[in-house]
Formats: structure tokens, C-alpha cells, sequence
């Protein structure tokens, strides 16, 4: 292969550098550059595919890592990179014939037996997967990505004993910090399936390691607060962090967090701004207003704007750190059906429009991505058939995002009358679907933030659980919501009597 032309060399080096200081884009234009004067050349393509797939453009990363091979057949990082790639978007069967194609060649690369087992589980056969990821840790004891991914495996099939002991494992062979952070943020998550509160919370603390790769850090008013440290009296600053419905369950514990301050304390809340007026009502007593994220730099570091100002702050605490003050165990979780009121007058505004007909329905199936390892957490659509055909009911598209093409299907594919909520941007407007909820008879829906928020308020609400989801603190409910019915998987891709049980609730209706 001939040496780089000068041009190309100064590119390629400085959009290494660029990534290297987290400016992506800036390394996308300087990689691209670099193309222009050698467009078939791997050294480039390989970094221009990597920064690709770092950049969530799966599309443009497989594309880029099929010019790879065409260019260097022998290149196993460019097979292993396109089945990345063909994973992320979904494309499991593609994905897993290159790696078996690419295993008859090179049948004694761990990497590739690695990455095979790990797409066998994203597509819902961990047990077919703990064969390949077996291999790969046979032929590289000290593989810690393989051993991890089996835990992973194992973690599936509800194996969690068999599964601790390979994170455990996984842990004492990895040799980069950053990995060391994933393997032990992924430890306490298999420590709350199991059951281990206690444990467990302290563990979930290890999500904020700055070895982790874009970990949320704060720039907040007052101290950390610290496990097991004393809040009575103080004014006490809880800020929101991770997913919406991460927010929506975590504020199960702010009752609790109120009576423990005391009649002399104070609590302020920076939440996500979708979430401010849900939660002002919810909590009178605090003053309530919204974070700001900054993405500028290579972590994600988070502000109050409003809430910084007198009175002082003493404290500070991330929302998902205060269970391990309040719910050391699961007879800690209060009986209360709800713990966040929606607007009593929008909630009589949704029943006038639903009027007396026949029982109303919410559904929603999938979350905002579900693509890749989340596609296996949600019923394939086909399945809602059986349900969507129930007579006696009315059904009402309460899923975000765009839903047109899957509501026209659904509608052709079983004659079923979706209502769409006039005037309701089921995305953002998360007050009005809150009174939403509660005006419906009943919502069948995925383990997404509108779960969580039906949850939340106490609405009637049936929640399609996968497997393995720690939330459920080893129990077969969501402590959380007390109101809420768990239907779950008896395992991954096993969606039928799931599907099943949620037609049968939604019949009972209409008797």
C-alpha cells in the first residue's frame, strides 16, 4: 500500500486530534478532507468509519466499513466494525451471516466470536449467544469484552448468580478504566434485579465515574450530599438525570425526601423541562424549574438556571441517588397509587371528549429508538392484532413520536378505530398526557416513559415488561407504580402470552 499523500497525512492527524479533544464534527470535515486526496484509501476510511459509529450514523458507518473490505479484504476490524454498524440498526440477520462467513476464514479470532454472541443476544437468543461468547473466552482468557458479554448473556436468561460472577470476573481482566466503570455500573444494575437494594444503590452511584464516556456531571449550588449523610433542615437541591421516564419513577421517593427535611428545610427541583409544570403542581411546597445541558464538551455537564439563587443551596443530589436513602427495600415502596397529579380540569376536559361510549383504550408500543438492543424490549407490531381486535372498546394512540405509518397499519391490518388526541403533542406536552392517561379506562403499553408516567399519576395502566429489567427489584411487579399490572416475557422473543394476557384485560373491559 503506498505511503499517504502530504495533504491527506496533515488531515488525517489533525482530525485525530480533533476527535482525541471531543470536537466530532471538526474531526468528521478533516477526515472527509483527508478522503478527497486518497478516497479509497483504509487508513483513512477506517477512522472516518469508527468517528461514524461514535457519532450514532450507523448508516453511513456500515457503508464505510463495506468500502474497508472491499479495500482490504484482510482487514477483520472492518468486518467487525460493519457488523457493528448492521446491529445498531436492526439488521441482525445481515449482520450475523458476514461474521459467520468471516469465522470460516479466521475461525480462531475471539473478536469475531465475540461480536457474533453479542448480536445473538441483541436478537434475542442469549442462549445460542453464551456458545459463541464460550469460544471467545476460550481462545482469549483474558478477553474482558467477551467475558462482560456474557454476563450480559446470562443476565438475559435470568441466570443472575452465574452472571455476577462473570461481571466479577470482567472487572478484575479489564485493563481500561473506562471499562471498569461500564462493568460496574452494569453490576448494580444485575444487584437491583436481584433484589440487593442496599447494595445495589450504593453500586448505581458508580454511573457518574468519570471514566465513564459521556458521564452527566453537574455545575449545581452547594455540597454533594452523600449516602446515609443527615438533610433535616437544610435546603436541599435535587436535580433530574438520565431518561424522562428515569425522572418520572425516581420522583416516587420526593414524598419521602419532603418528610425528611422537615418543617425547616426546603427543596428545589431541576427537572427536565417537559416535566416542570407536572412536578410544580405536584409539589407545592417546592420550588420547581428546569435544567439546562450543555453538549459542548466531550461530557454532558448540567446547570440550574433559576435555582441557583437565595436562599443558598446546602445541598445537592442527583434524583437517582435518593433510593438509596428511601428504598432500601422493597416493603420501603409506599402503598399510594400516584405520587404526581395532573391538572384536575384538564382530566374532565379529556373525559368530556372521550364522552360515554365504549371503554377507552390507551396504547403505546415501542419507545422514541427502537432500533438495535432496544428493538427486543417491545412486542413486534404483528402482535397487537389479536389485542386491536378485542370488541366492545375504543382505542386511543397515546405512543410519541412518528406514528402514522404504524397506526395506518394497524388500522388496515385489523379494522380497528384509533382516536387521535386533538391538539395533544404526545411528545412534549407531558402534563396533557398526563391528564390523558387518567381519563382513559385503561393503557396497554411497553416499559417506555409513558409507562412510567401512567405509573406515576396512578392511572390504570398495563405495562409489557421484558425480562431482566432491574426496575422490578426482583419482585414480578414495579414497586414504583402499586396500581400498575406487569405482564412480562417469560423470556426474550417470547412475546405471545404476553400479548395474551393484555387482550384478556382489555375484553374484560368491555363485559
Amino acid at each position: 500500500m503506498s505511503p499517504l499523500r502530504p495533504a491527506a497525512s496533515a488531515s488525517l492527524t489533525k482530525a485525530a486530534a480533533l476527535e482525541r479533544a471531543g470536537d466530532l464534527y471538526g474531526a468528521l470535515a478533516a477526515y472527509e478532507a483527508a478522503l478527497t486526496t486518497a478516497p479509497d484509501d483504509p487508513e483513512i476510511l477506517s477512522p472516518l468509519a469508527s468517528l461514524a459509529g461514535r457519532m450514532g450514523l450507523w448508516e453511513v458507518a456500515a457503508q464505510l466499513w463495506a468500502q474497508v473490505s472491499l479495500a482490504d479484504p484482510d482487514r477483520l476490524e472492518a468486518v467487525d466494525g460493519q457488523a457493528r454498524a448492521l446491529r445498531e440498526l436492526g439488521r441482525f440477520e445481515p449482520a450475523i451471516g458476514l461474521l459467520r462467513e468471516a469465522l470460516l476464514a479466521h475461525p480462531q479470532e475471539a473478536r469475531l466470536w465475540n461480536s457474533l454472541g453479542v448480536i445473538l443476544t441483541q436478537d434475542s437468543q442469549a442462549r445460542l449467544a453464551l456458545t459463541f461468547l464460550d469460544e471467545a473466552v476460550r481462545l482469549d482468557p483474558t478477553n474482558a469484552a467477551a467475558v462482560y458479554n456474557r454476563a450480559i448473556a446470562l443476565f438475559d436468561l435470568d441466570e443472575t448468580e452465574a452472571a455476577a460472577e462473570a461481571f466479577a470476573q470482567a472487572r478484575s481482566l479489564a485493563g481500561k478504566a473506562a471499562d471498569a466503570a461500564m462493568i460496574d455500573f452494569a453490576a448494580a444494575t444485575l444487584a437491583l434485579a436481584r433484589g440487593d437494594l442496599a447494595g445495589g444503590w450504593a453500586a448505581y452511584e458508580s454511573r457518574f465515574s468519570p471514566d465513564l464516556p459521556k458521564a452527566l456531571s453537574f455545575d449545581v449550588p452547594g455540597g454533594r450530599w452523600a449516602l446515609g449523610g443527615g438533610m433535616a433542615g437544610r435546603h436541599m437541591l435535587v436535580v433530574g438525570e438520565q431518561g424522562l421516564g428515569d425522572e418520572l419513577m425516581f420522583a416516587n421517593v420526593l414524598p419521602d425526601l419532603l418528610a425528611a427535611l422537615g418543617p425547616r428545610g426546603r427543596l428545589s427541583l431541576a427537572v427536565e423541562p417537559r416535566l416542570a409544570g407536572l412536578f410544580a403542581r405536584s409539589f407545592p411546597e417546592a420550588s420547581v424549574g428546569a435544567y439546562v445541558t450543555d453538549h459542548s464538551g466531550q461530557q454532558p455537564r448540567r446547570s440550574v438556571p433559576g435555582l441557583d439563587a437565595v436562599p443558598a443551596v446546602d445541598l445537592w443530589a442527583p434524583m437517582g441517588s435518593l433510593p438509596g436513602a428511601f428504598r432500601l427495600t422493597v416493603a420501603a415502596f409506599p402503598s399510594r397509587p400516584g405520587y404526581l397529579q395532573p391538572d384536575p380540569a384538564a382530566v374532565a376536559r379529556w373525559r368530556g371528549w372521550l364522552g360515554s361510549g365504549p371503554p377507552a383504550v390507551g396504547l403505546s408500543w415501542r419507545s422514541g429508538k427502537a432500533a438495535g438492543d432496544r428493538a427486543r424490549q417491545y412486542p413486534p407490531a404483528e402482535l397487537w392484532a389479536p389485542l386491536l381486535r378485542t370488541p366492545g372498546v375504543r382505542f386511543v394512540n397515546v405512543q410519541y413520536g412518528e406514528t402514522a405509518e404504524e397506526l395506518a397499519a394497524f388500522r388496515s391490518a385489523t379494522g380497528a378505530e384509533i382516536l387521535e388526541p386533538p391538539a395533544l403533542d404526545l411528545r412534549d406536552d407531558i402534563d396533557g398526557l398526563a391528564a390523558l392517561l387518567c381519563a382513559l379506562d385503561l393503557t396497554v403499553c411497553v416499559a417506555n416513559a409513558t409507562g412510567s408516567l401512567a405509573g406515576a399519576v396512578g392511572a390504570n395502566v398495563a405495562i409489557l415488561g421484558a425480562p431482566a429489567a432491574w426496575p422490578r427489584l426482583g419482585t414480578d411487579a414495579l414497586p414504583w407504580y402499586p396500581r400498575a399490572k406487569v405482564l412480562i416475557a417469560p423470556a426474550f422473543g417470547d412475546w405471545v402470552p404476553v400479548m395474551a394476557a393484555a387482550a384478556a384485560l382489555v375484553a374484560a373491559l368491555a363485559r
